[in-house]
């Protein structure tokens, strides 16, 4: 299996900002720690207050145990009224 690259942007809600980032400190930290996490890292655009993860998981197996985590759910109720705009893309290396 090959590993599974993920980019999502996110686009704040107005005065959500300071709190998304909290949110995002957070799962960063517990999503680093899972087997399979290959690479995670939060950006923030020098331009404006969109963040941007970027993530490699070493197989499908290990993104849908991320995705089906705790700390993966609990970050997704948490952030649900925070989020403006959110694109998630799932990529492969060519």
């Amino acid at each position: 299996m090959e590993p599974i690259v993920i980019t999502a942007i996110m686009k704040p809600k107005e005065n959500m900002e300071a709190q998304l980032l909290a949110e995002l400190n957070k799962v960063q930290e517990a999503s680093r720690k899972e087997a399979g996490c290959l690479h995670y890292v939060l950006h923030q655009s020098i331009e404006d207050d969109t963040f941007v993860l970027h993530e490699t998981w070493k197989d499908i197996d290990a993104l849908q145990r991320h995705v089906g985590s705790a700390h993966y759910q609990e970050y997704r109720a948490n952030t649900a009224d925070l989020i403006s705009r959110r694109e998630v893309f799932k990529l492969k290396a060519l």
